[in-house]
């Protein structure tokens, strides 16, 4: 099984693609470590895209 490449990205409610840490795109922004299968979360009650930024 192949990884996701680094700067993959995820909107809120989508399956995590790629265990790892992800940082959400805009501002403001912040870091989460999410691991693959589980929901991508919302951010300040609002939907955003998370990029994968490291791997777990």
């Amino acid at each position: 099984m192949s990884k996701k490449p680094i700067g993959t990205k995820a909107k809120t409610g989508e399956e995590c693609p790629e265990s790892g840490v992800w940082k959400v795109v805009g501002t403001p922004s912040t870091t989460a470590p999410i691991a693959k299968g589980n929901r991508m979360p919302p951010y300040g009650g609002n939907s955003v895209t998370w990029e994968l930024i490291q791997y777990a």
